[in-house]
């Protein structure tokens, strides 16, 4: 029996007015994933994720989650869903203890003490179990939203943007507790503009701009299809570059030759004839197409109406 899709979006369209947000969008995230939802801003990333939660509408298409329709069976959909908003949206008038014995409260769970308290361990809380929500610095209240949407033990987390403004070693250890969500088989879903963390974290992703899909496919796939191949930059001793070598697209520039390759292969040549001209190598340095490369290339064409 095939398992169920963690999330299943089908051609789902959204507008506001005359704008169209989601132009027919079909995805499927499988159980257990570490997916990312990339695109630059306005390309529709929270209006895809608001329509997964429920919070807004699709004006056509259907919408699952863990195989429960969004609308129709909204309230199994949305048990199975914690979503980690862009914004910081927390009450002011309550501790981090009692944020998450409420928020416990809107799925009917009264008895959840020993989770809270992992939940805020894990998420290096302990110390601010008792502090007021408005006493928090920013970084610490985007985890207590983390732990808010983790209350009801969802199998599927929605992280929208869910690093930004954090400093490196929150981030870090907001990751690491993510990371072994996904271990114990929780699906993660990450939008995020670090595209460092992505190509990190993620094993899919989809590309987002004009409310299309462009571009889904595992990130070393996505990664291969780059034209530009590989780049070796080197500064030498002495400053030359023999004949032979001076016929690979070369630049030089801060005291660097960048050569452009096709594939490992020419490094060797490129070695052989530094040797036989009695050059030496001082700095070396392969530079390889990544994600962020991806992601420029990508949303420099145009989208296709069809």
């Amino acid at each position: 029996m095939d398992s169920v899709l963690a999330i299943e979006v089908k051609k789902v369209c959204k507008y506001f007015g005359s704008f169209c947000a989601l132009d027919h969008i079909d995805l499927e995230i499988r159980e257990g994933e570490f997916f990312a939802l990339l695109g630059p801003n306005g390309a529709g990333k929270t209006t895809l994720i608001n329509t997964i939660a429920g919070l807004a509408l699709a004006d056509s298409g259907s919408v699952h989650v863990m195989g429960n329709h969004v609308v129709n069976q909204y309230r199994l959909a949305r048990r199975q869903l914690g979503v980690v908003p862009q914004e910081l949206v927390f009450d002011p008038f309550f501790t981090v203890r009692e944020t998450l014995i409420i928020q416990s409260g809107y799925y009917g769970i009264s008895k959840n003490k020993t989770w809270i308290d992992e939940i805020i361990e894990r998420l290096g809380l302990t110390d601010k179990a008792h502090a007021n929500m408005r006493a928090l610095s920013g970084g610490m209240k985007r985890r207590v939203m983390v732990a808010q949407a983790l209350v009801h033990k969802p199998p599927v987390i929605i992280l929208d943007e869910p690093t930004a403004g954090v400093d490196v070693e929150l981030r870090q250890s907001l990751w690491d507790f993510i990371k072994q969500l996904n271990i114990e088989g929780h699906t993660i879903v990450l939008t995020t503009h670090y595209l460092e963390e992505a190509e990190a974290l993620c094993s899919r992703v989809a590309m987002l701009k004009q409310g299309k899909v462009i571009a889904l496919n595992s990130i070393q796939s996505l990664i291969n299809t780059m034209t530009a191949g590989y780049s070796l930059r080197l500064r030498l001793q002495p400053d030359n570059l023999p004949p032979g070598l001076q016929e690979k697209q070369v630049t030089h520039h801060n005291g660097f030759y960048e050569l452009r390759m096709d594939s490992y292969r020419q490094i060797e040549s490129v070695l052989a004839q530094l040797r036989e001209n009695k050059i030496q190598i001082l700095e070396m340095q392969l530079l390889q197409p990544d994600l962020e490369a991806v992601f420029v290339n990508l949303m420099k064409n145009p989208v296709s109406e069809t």
